[in-house]
């Protein structure tokens, strides 16, 4: 066997000294496989991680032309919006989409990728579940040679193809834009700890206090885990501080939309109390009051680029993973607009 090669029943074979048709038939239970072989066969099976490829068992007979989708839910404008994308380009390239969500949880997105390749998708695109902490079900469909890229949330040690954005890049630019405003006290409402977006922007806010010379302290980091009752939570604790910020930025807009609503109801003003900016510049954030700042994210050309890269491994048989870093905006309005106060 190869490194990462899929196993086969000549593998097993070859480990049991045995015949592949006969590991073939105690896989399938025939009843003149002796119940040791048969035994042994599955134990050695187990222990392999072998399954039958049944996406090559397909291929042969006939393509399925359908890709495997799976994110953390579809009630978030981001993640919808790149999947009008995902299916838009796929259907343009004769493919079919089935779409799972995990609703934040690595258990159900291990379960989903299971039922996806029962259904004999040809590819994934996956966005990682907020729980999700360990890959062994990721890095199981890559030793099996079945496409895969991700988007968006992923894990550095995922040797597969990923369209990103620069998020340190990002927040470092908000960041920025509320200390040139006049921030002086800056907070970050961030993801949970165990994200790796969460913590890259984490890394552009660090970054854009130490460039301008401001404090940098743990007491102003909350996390949220994204629900509206424990963002609302954090930020009140935020603005309970004996000194609270005067600037905050915040990991999502669905984590600023709770905020906002949470300074409303206490009587804090934004932006004269407190600056707000945030990420994904959802439609709703021009309608609000203030309409609020936030990154915008090239959504449809995110989505476009997924499936040209998962199309160009189902094209080819050798594929080296790559990885592509998209540009993103500071849209500017008025939850950060706060110069003519602070400099008046």
């Amino acid at each position: 066997m190869t490194k990462n090669a899929p196993v086969t029943i000549k593998d097993i074979a070859q480990a049991l000294n045995i015949s592949a048709s006969t590991v073939s038939r105690a896989l399938r239970g025939m009843p003149e496989i002796h119940p040791e072989t048969r035994q042994a066969v599955l134990q050695l099976a187990q222990q392999l991680d072998y399954q039958p490829n049944q996406l090559a068992k397909s291929l042969v007979k006939s393509r399925t032309k359908t890709i495997g989708v799976i994110l953390p839910t579809l009630s978030y404008y981001f993640f919808s919006s790149v999947l009008n994308s995902i299916e838009e380009a796929a259907m343009q390239a004769g493919y079919s989409v089935v779409v799972c969500q995990t609703n934040e949880s690595y258990l159900r997105e291990v379960a989903q990728i299971q039922n996806l390749l029962n259904s004999q998708v040809e590819g994934f695109i996956i966005s990682l579940a907020r729980d999700t902490q360990h890959f062994d079900h990721i890095n199981r469909l890559l030793r099996k040679q079945i496409p895969v890229v991700i988007f968006d949330r992923y894990d550095e040690s995922l040797e597969t193809s990923k369209v990103i954005v620069d998020n340190k890049l990002a927040a470092f630019k908000a960041t920025e834009h509320l200390i040139e405003n006049g921030c002086q006290r800056l907070g970050c409402l961030a993801g949970p700890p165990s994200l790796l977006i969460s913590n890259q922007r984490l890394d552009g806010f660090r970054e854009a206090l130490q460039k301008y010379n401001l404090p940098y302290t743990d007491r102003y980091i909350f996390h949220s885990d994204f629900t509206p009752e424990n963002t609302i939570m954090q930020a009140l604790n935020m603005m309970s501080l004996p000194q609270p910020p005067d600037g905050i930025l915040t990991m999502s807009d669905r984590i600023a939309f709770s905020t906002m609503y949470a300074f409303k109801q206490k009587g804090i003003k934004i932006p004269e109390d407190v600056a707000v900016v945030s990420f994904n510049n959802e439609p709703t954030c021009i309608y609000l009051s203030p309409s609020l700042t936030s990154v915008n994210q090239p959504i449809q050309e995110m989505g476009a680029q997924v499936v040209r890269l998962l199309l160009k491994q189902l094209e080819s048989e050798h594929n080296t993973p790559e990885t592509i870093t998209l540009s993103t905006q500071l849209m500017v309005r008025e939850s950060s607009m706060l110069s003519s106060k602070k400099f008046a």
